[in-house]
């Protein structure tokens, strides 16, 4: 038993209603059962019920046994002297305020609904399988798992938004930098996130911004900071960059001291951070409004025209700065495009309305309902068991789903969820 069963059947009223007593056998009519505190204090703000022939309106606290109130220290905390009601599984001792008034007490039990109790042990004890619901999420119909979805893909830019806000106070409100950080991050994908961020934020953005109309600076900044022209290789392309590093060093009073090292082990060529610290030097160097461009690009073609062109010709020819290698021009593929639409873009602005306020947020999902969906063990094992859609929105919807609420075991938060507690059979 978790006492968020508990929560989860006060708060949808999943008793018998009718026939509710305290555990002193007064009758308790039920009028509202109040609103769900997410913060210290009572379980329930705000309840309303009958005790017998008393009106009562004040906050409800539950839990497993009558005991936990003490075990909580609930008797000496003056937030819970206006608690009217103490529901609970099991009553096994009489509760006090902490002026030694009794608190009636509800024990749920005896009430809860059988249908809903046995499925809520059905599927808690499902541990066998990938999720709870595995072998019955067919059962629940599309307009509630797409409705779900919705509030899923929502929920997860949020979460994405609040970075971005402490990046922005980071920045001192400067969406160009915080931009600038979250590209830098997510070039790196996840083996050289964290060292490219690291890179990103070892210069002010001004640096940057002074920077960008020459590749070649940005490239002498990019592989400087991350010491990757620590090198032995003799070429006119890689002094040259050296001594233009040597040189912004100095103007701009950089260091690289806390840098993260970048890795190549484990990385195809494409994604080698030579390259990819190369491609994002050449999107900058000819989008002088990188931001603004994003901001009013209204559809995903627009977008994927920002991220087109090449690298410096050095790069054709290389993957690192030791070997040479078949001429291929290093241009952005679509799928990391997409990447950085779904991980980059679409959270910028997102942020960005919510920011200022403007709650319709349409564009965006409209955006994300055109990328094709992502592959990845998440999503595709979703997929053997369900028709989920077929776009980056569900997947994105599908991830937050796997890791916030069945890898958590919160299927009582979940819809999937709930509609299956709510079944009768």
């Amino acid at each position: 038993m978790q006492e968020d069963f508990l929560h989860y059947v006060w708060q949808h009223k999943k008793m018998s209603l009718k026939s509710l007593k305290t555990t002193t056998q007064e009758s308790i009519t039920l009028k509202a059962v109040g609103l769900a505190n997410v913060n210290s204090g009572p379980d329930f703000f705000n309840a309303q019920l009958s005790i017998g022939t008393q009106l009562w309106a004040g906050n409800v606290e539950i839990h497993i046994k009558s005991s936990d109130w003490y075990v909580h220290h609930h008797e000496t905390d003056a937030a819970y002297d206006s608690v009217i009601l103490h529901v609970v599984w099991e009553h096994n001792m009489e509760i006090y305020r902490k002026d030694n008034t009794p608190i009636p007490t509800l024990e749920l039990k005896n009430y809860v609904l059988p249908h809903t109790y046995k499925n809520y042990n059905t599927l808690l004890n499902q541990k066998q399988y990938w999720i709870p619901c595995e072998p019955n999420m067919k059962e629940v119909d599309s307009f509630t798992i797409n409705h779900w979805l919705e509030r899923l893909y929502l929920e997860r830019l949020e979460g994405k938004y609040k970075a971005i806000e402490a990046q922005l106070i980071e920045s001192k409100q400067n969406w160009e930098a915080v931009l600038f950080w979250q590209l830098a991050k997510n070039f790196g994908l996840k083996v050289n996130g964290d060292a490219f961020l690291s890179i990103a934020k070892s210069m002010d953005f001004s640096v940057i911004r002074k920077s960008q109309f020459e590749v070649h600076q940005l490239e002498a900044l990019f592989f400087g900071q991350s010491g990757l022209m620590e090198t032995e290789a003799q070429d006119a392309y890689i002094s040259e960059l050296k001594s233009t590093y040597t040189f912004l060093k100095t103007k701009f009073s950089i260091s690289n001291n806390g840098v993260l090292p970048v890795q190549f082990f484990r990385l195809r060529p494409p994604n080698f951070p030579t390259i990819r610290l190369a491609q994002l030097a050449a999107l900058y160097s000819r989008s002088s409004n990188l931001f603004s461009s994003i901001i009013e690009a209204q559809s995903l073609d627009q977008l994927y025209s920002i991220f087109e062109g090449t690298t410096s010709k050095f790069w054709d020819t290389h993957y690192t700065f030791e070997k040479t290698s078949k001429s291929i021009p290093k241009t952005l593929t679509k799928s990391f495009m997409n990447l950085l639409i779904i991980n980059t873009i679409i959270p910028i602005k997102f942020a960005y309305n919510k920011y200022n306020r403007q709650t319709n947020q349409e564009d965006v999902v409209a955006i994300m309902r055109k990328i094709p969906m992502e592959h990845n063990s998440i999503v595709d094992k979703f997929h053997t068991l369900y028709a989920f859609g077929k776009t980056a929105f569900d997947s994105q919807a599908l991830i937050q789903l796997k890791q916030n609420y069945c890898s958590k075991n919160k299927c009582l938060h979940c819809a999937i969820g709930s509609a299956l507690l709510n079944r009768n059979s």
